[in-house]
């Protein structure tokens, strides 16, 4: 198959979305299909085999990382061109629109899907008037699809309720090979809580945002005051989140990748993770393929990943701090029940490659292409 991607963030950005799609890419490319990547200019021309074609745009003013590029006629000419079978759009915003529009210009098979939960981020940046009308342009997009893809059960249901229309489950993934609960170091364990490994050590990873909520974290630190805190990431809120922890054990470590970041699970006692916009988290099953317990919001896609008291725990982040802070006391206190959390969250890890959710994503194209075939007679 020839698949034209088109998506409004990529390498070399880190976050999860990103993180889905290169793993996505690099299967899709090892087992025979052609892949052209539509994205913001990162700078890239090729992944893996797969040909990228960057679309210079700029930076978002609420979110800096972010770049909206504009689509442009040169994209149609790229796509004519490149001669795909169907086209994917990821998250369609802006970039994606002009996906949309060549697929009926083109008449080629079309699937969307949907990553990122933006009408509960609205909320954070005091936009919450303006969800009735997201939902409805997001309805009007994706409802152009002939399949839309979510990563969560919790996502289906909420998308389906909104008026979005041939909804079906794009299977988790995770790298069992690079996250491994052998990676555990006392030199990561050393750097992560700034020369105190002997303290319980909580570890947050993700994008410095105000959607992830990570200000929730601080009560339990709070309660647990031997603890430390390390934050692994970046983003726009990373200034408002170091004066907040100004007076807290908390250390702000940066972007990690790869090794280190498998490591700096792996070492950690705790996996904490507040946020309540999550479609489906893959942080979390990161962190728990290494091995680290997590203690995360029973909200969006989380439960689908998390069996409270069997392989992390859940908290009710509607019901204040007091579940959050409960579940990580727990964790750090009781050494055998951690023990047991560790394995079983491997073990719950080791089920979702992501050869088989590509498998998966193959099977929904050659279905998309074959009933958009012309049928004899």
């Amino acid at each position: 198959m020839r698949i034209a991607l088109f998506t409004e963030t990529f390498l070399p950005k880190v976050d999860g979305i990103v993180t889905r799609l290169r793993h996505t890419v690099e299967h899709l490319q090892r087992r025979g299909d052609q892949v052209l990547v539509i994205c913001p200019d990162g700078g890239m021309t090729e992944y893996k085999g797969a040909q990228i074609y960057g679309v210079s745009g700029f930076p978002l003013p609420l979110y800096p990382e972010l770049k909206m590029a504009l689509p442009r006629p040169a994209i149609g000419h790229t796509l004519e061109k490149f001669q795909p079978d169907i086209v994917h759009v990821v998250n369609p915003a802006v970039l994606g629109l002009a996906g949309i529009f060549y697929s009926k210009v083109l008449g080629i098979p079309l699937v969307a899907s949907y990553h990122t939960h933006l009408p509960q981020y609205l909320q954070h940046y005091g936009l919450g008037m303006l969800e009735g009308l997201l939902w409805e342009l997001l309805k009007s997009a994706h409802n152009q699809a002939a399949l839309n893809l979510c990563t969560s059960t919790a996502m289906m249901e909420e998308l389906t309720a909104h008026g979005i229309e041939r909804v079906n489950l794009w299977q988790r993934g995770v790298d069992t090979e690079t996250f491994h609960p052998s990676l555990a170091c006392e030199q990561m364990r050393s750097r992560l809580s700034q020369n105190h490994p002997n303290s319980p050590l909580l570890l947050y990873v993700g994008r410095l945002s105000a959607e992830k909520e990570i200000e929730r974290i601080k009560p339990i630190l709070e309660a647990i005051p031997e603890a430390r805190l390390a934050l692994v990431g970046d983003g726009p809120h990373r200034a408002n989140l170091e004066k907040y922890f100004a007076d807290t054990n908390t250390h702000f470590v940066g972007y990690l990748v790869g090794k280190e970041l498998a490591s700096a699970f792996a070492s950690a006692d705790a996996f904490v993770f507040p946020s309540r916009t999550e479609t489906l988290g893959l942080v979390l099953l990161e962190a728990m393929a290494a091995g680290c317990p997590v203690v995360a919001a029973h909200s969006g896609g989380i439960p689908d990943i998390v069996t409270d008291g069997v392989n992390g725990y859940l908290f009710d982040p509607q019901a204040g701090d007091e579940g959050a802070i409960a579940a990580a006391i727990r964790l750090l206190e009781e050494k055998q029940e951690r023990e047991i959390i560790r394995q079983n969250a491997r073990q719950e890890a080791e089920r979702w490659g992501w050869a088989a959710a590509t498998r998966q994503l193959q099977d929904y194209y050659q279905k998309i292409i074959y009933s958009a075939l012309p049928k004899a007679a």
